[in-house]
């Protein structure tokens, strides 16, 4: 077998990895890189191989950074199936479109400038109705249910405990002339002990590893930490008068931000303040996880029925209406919005942020990575301007981050996540899904702990095992 890394390699976008074996190619995922506008543009619309090609698509989890290539991919020629949970499925039905949506309003946009300057209009990548259209193609699997996706190729998805429907994906594979072996790609990797989900099972008997780094050399607050910081944020800014800006991946964190805000309300830990989410997709994505308690951890389960809904209560509101957002602006009483993009890189975050910067009462929080070139690590970085729809903006308002709810397992959960897969039986170990500082941080951290055949592949590298 042949394993050709070609996304998310040495950075945390656009996972994508091509796996030749049996005269069948297997692509692990197809996600968005994210990043630089143009350059961004050029990577997403140009795949590095024939689509056409393309026999299974293995898809771990949701997340726009893994699935939302898919689409274009499809468009290009991909005509076979996308094994992915129920759960990945769903939430990829409005994420996908909700994508395409954001593409056509994007070029739209660029198109009004290029008439201006006499230049042919361009295309987006994707429409909504690409992104309809690619549903088709995918297959649902649940959990330790396994499957033959390619000859002398089987597939099984164990709970990877990251969001709704997140799945290390374990293949099981035999060739000629040679003893079968499995191959696990742990997709994102989630994090014991946290909100909503269960915890990352431990998969057996596995040969060769494709494992994520995001936070391969750094080490995340606890969620009880986390919980403590959110109230006493939300104390400090309601304190000030002022309005409290979250943004907040619209799969996963919302939900568990909403959740934590819950618990906080419940234990009388915080005040009476509204609470909006603003985001339509949002709003959709917490419906899907509404159809899935099966991915519920046992404490959640417990919450359910005491409260009844995690992801609803008394003080919280949410928005689908433009007019409702809007509406906002004119609210100067203390609040809570949450808001999608978590990076800040489009969406009504961009609005709230644009009318909330220049306030020192308000505070921005940032719950989730902000990779770097986007606004959100911008705004992390604390600089004096930063510049919303083309006009900049001086940052008076308090910024505030919280690590604890990261739903990446930091350094010393990834080594004790493998330290439980037997290292002494692995045989290589490829890192993917990291800057060049996370990944080797692993690197060495997997090398402490006896393994030799560690490796960090360069974008492009193609690999025998």
């Amino acid at each position: 077998m042949k394993i050709k890394f070609l996304g998310a390699i040495r950075t945390v976008t656009g996972s994508m990895h091509l796996l030749y074996v049996n005269g069948a190619r297997i692509l692990l995922e197809c996600g968005l890189f994210q990043g630089r506008r143009q350059e961004s543009f050029e990577r997403n619309r140009h795949l590095p191989f024939d689509a056409s090609k393309i026999d299974a698509l293995i898809l771990s989890h949701a997340h726009i950074d893994h699935s939302g290539n898919i689409p274009n991919l499809v468009l290009s020629g991909f005509r076979g199936n996308i094994y992915t949970t129920f759960a990945s499925r769903d939430l990829c039905s409005i994420m996908l479109r909700d994508a395409g949506h954001i593409m056509e309003a994007d070029v739209a946009y660029v198109n009004k400038k290029r008439r201006r300057k006499g230049l042919p209009p361009v295309e987006p990548i994707y429409t909504i109705a690409d992104a309809t259209r690619s549903l088709q193609y995918f297959v649902g699997i649940d959990y330790e249910r396994p499957i033959w996706v390619a000859p002398g190729v089987k597939l099984t998805f164990y709970d990877a405990g990251h969001i709704l429907g997140s799945a290390l994906c374990a293949l099981d594979i035999t060739e000629k002339g040679r003893e079968p072996y499995r191959l696990l790609f742990t997709g994102d990797l989630g994090r014991p002990n946290m909100l909503i989900l269960r915890d990352p099972q431990v998969v057996p008997d596995v040969d060769y590893l494709i494992t994520e780094s995001t936070y391969g050399a750094r080490l995340h607050g606890t969620l009880q930490d986390a919980e403590e910081r959110l109230a006493q944020v939300v104390n400090e800014t309601f304190a000030r008068g002022g309005k409290l800006i979250i943004p907040a991946f619209s799969v996963g964190r919302t939900q568990e931000i909403v959740y934590a805000l819950h618990r906080l309300h419940n234990a009388g830990r915080i005040p009476h303040i509204p609470i909006f989410v603003d985001s339509p997709l949002s709003t959709n994505a917490t419906e899907v996880f509404r159809l899935h308690p099966e991915y519920y951890d046992e404490e959640t389960h417990e919450f359910m029925l005491k409260y009844r809904d995690p992801f609803g209560f008394g003080e919280l509101r949410y928005i689908r209406q433009v007019e409702e957002s809007k509406a906002l602006n004119d609210r100067h009483e203390p609040m809570i919005i949450i808001s999608a993009s978590g990076m800040c890189e489009h969406g009504r975050i961009l609005h709230h942020l644009k009318n909330n910067i220049e306030d020192s009462r308000n505070t921005i929080l940032f719950v989730g990575f902000q990779a770097e070139h986007t606004l959100g690590r911008r705004i992390l970085e604390r600089r004096k301007t930063v510049s919303i729809f083309g006009e900049e903006y001086r940052l008076r308002a308090h910024v505030e981050s919280i690590d604890g709810y990261s739903a990446h397992a930091d350094r010393n959960e990834l080594l004790s996540y493998i330290r439980r897969l037997n290292p002494n039986r692995i045989r290589s170990t490829f890192i993917v899904h990291g800057d060049e500082e996370n990944a080797f941080g692993l690197k060495e951290g997997l090398e402490s702990l006896g393994m030799h055949k560690v490796a960090v592949p360069v974008p492009g590298e193609e690999v025998k095992i």
